[in-house]
């Protein structure tokens, strides 16, 4: 084979390869519009579902009754695995609503036993994932929701408007922090950026309808800049908030040793400092006492009911409810809890 053939051989290849190159940056650059054009369909869409619902009263000022003379305190609600969206025997979207508008009730409730001794002023609400079912993050799963994912985001939207306007009508400020779930991703795992979460979509959604209440400083929302965690700040008071699929191990049942040492480790220098964590995704709740320090894991219950994969696999039947506590500021510590049961 003459030098003039090999080089001929050897332009071929390159163009040929040149050619490969370009039609593979095509793609990829289509697959990255489709996806942009999903994401701003999605959100356009949950924006004009919130919309269509109209706008809400407005919020009259909190009157509160006289306080004990204690130390102020701070009410902090933790609110995630709403799977609204999902349908069981006992839950659908429509239970799902009942059941948090009966949670605003009973946190105003609450919050009124405990200023029989102290003051309580500010409220805090921790949305921790998961807010919606999804259509499509595992096999069949279409088979097992009552909305499509436009609703769901529009229903999950307004819950949190609503479960706000109430914690507002009761106390002088509310304070919002966010983190998303596994349930929010849109697609099967790696079909989209993971910074695409419907969770995000319903947080922007509910923000963009509390902005009468955020002007007026009564809402103060703190968006989410950790990607997986939330650092709540109350006072001395500081707490992790996360999801809570950040713990992998499984196998049937909630992994407990797995959460403290996860957790552990994190309070070891992982993350900013932190007193206790909050998470959801289980389904079950615990309280884990940490070997660092005297430190806490606070684990959600969800708000669902009747799920036969937890009857079948886990071997668990949840009732339904979200966790309460109430915190001292100054000494940075919790001083009550409780679980609002909503069956």
């Amino acid at each position: 084979m003459t030098d003039s053939t090999l080089e001929f051989e050897a332009l071929s290849e390159n163009r040929d390869l040149k050619a490969q190159i370009t039609k593979l940056q095509g793609q990829l650059h289509r697959e990255k519009q489709r996806n942009i054009a999903l994401t701003t369909a999605a959100r356009e869409g949950a924006r004009d579902a919130i919309l269509q619902l109209g706008k809400p009263p407005k919020v009259p000022e909190p009157k509160y009754r006289a306080a004990g003379d204690g130390k102020p305190e701070v009410a902090v609600l933790h609110l995630s695995d709403w799977q609204i969206g999902k349908k069981t025997t006992s839950f659908d979207s429509e239970v799902a609503e009942a059941r948090l508008t009966e949670l605003g009730h009973l946190l105003e409730e609450m919050t009124e036993i405990e200023r029989g001794d102290h003051p309580v002023t500010e409220c805090h609400l921790l949305l921790g994932g998961d807010m919606v079912e999804g259509v499509n993050i595992f096999p069949g799963q279409q088979w097992e929701i009552d909305s499509t994912l436009f609703e769901q985001h529009a229903r999950a939207s307004r819950c949190i408007v609503n479960l706000t306007r109430h914690a507002a009508r009761v106390h002088a400020v509310v304070h919002i922090w966010e983190e998303d779930g596994n349930h929010g991703r849109i697609g099967r795992k790696g079909d989209m950026p993971k910074g695409d979460n419907a969770d995000k979509f319903v947080y922007f959604n509910a923000r963009g309808e509390l902005r009468d209440l955020i002007d007026e400083g009564r809402v103060v929302w703190h968006e989410t800049t950790n990607g997986w965690h939330s650092i709540v700040t109350i006072g001395n008071y500081r707490a992790l908030l996360v999801h809570g699929d950040e713990i992998k191990s499984f196998g049937g049942q909630t992994p407990a040793f797995g959460i403290a040492k996860k957790v552990s480790a994190w309070a070891a220098g992982v993350t900013e400092p932190f007193i206790d964590c909050y998470m959801g995704h289980w389904h079950t709740p615990m309280s884990l006492a940490l070997p660092v320090g005297n430190r806490r894991v606070f684990v959600n219950p969800s708000i669902e009911s009747g799920n036969i994969y937890a009857q079948e696999f886990v071997g668990a039947n949840g009732f339904p409810g979200q966790r309460l506590v109430y915190i001292n500021p100054v000494r940075g510590r919790v001083t009550s809890e409780r679980i609002l049961w909503l069956d």
